[in-house]
């Protein structure tokens, strides 16, 4: 079973948003794929997805509720075969602090792009991060099934 894993700083509005995306898109079309999320800092850690982002994906037919915040652990990189940053900064977090050698699939979800952090703007951010994810998702399911 493929395993991904959608990091961001937090874990409370674009991983959580991912993992939701993708768990409805994976349960709709009957595949067996493995879902989470986490952030690169703790602070959050066992918090719910931010309530806006929340809204805007329930908006959409996506049910963030149960989901509660983590931080990425060394252990992630031998769980999950994908460990998708949403920008730049996430993923040189990341790369500090993968184990050598490794066997995860460690990128930006949305390639040289990154996803916008909606956090301090307004609600119209967290629907565009919501657009992109649902792109970038199927672009994600075609490439893992492919």
């Amino acid at each position: 079973m493929t395993k991904v894993l959608f990091v961001c700083l937090g874990n409370i509005c674009r991983s959580p948003a991912a993992e939701g995306v993708l768990r409805a898109k994976v349960k709709a079309r009957g595949l067996s794929i493995a879902v989470d999320s986490a952030g690169t800092g703790g602070w959050h850690a066992g918090d719910p997805p931010d309530e806006r982002m929340r809204a805007a994906a329930l908006n959409r037919g996506y049910d963030l509720s149960a989901q509660r915040a983590r931080q990425v652990s060394p252990d992630d990189f031998e769980t999950f075969h994908y460990i998708l940053a949403m920008d730049a900064s996430n993923l040189a977090n990341l790369k500090d602090i993968a184990p050598p050698g490794h066997g995860a699939v460690l990128r930006k979800f949305l390639g040289k792009d990154d996803v916008p952090d909606p956090y301090y703007g307004g609600d119209d951010g967290f629907d565009h991060v919501l657009d992109l994810m649902e792109a970038a998702v199927d672009e994600l399911l075609a490439e893992i099934s492919g």
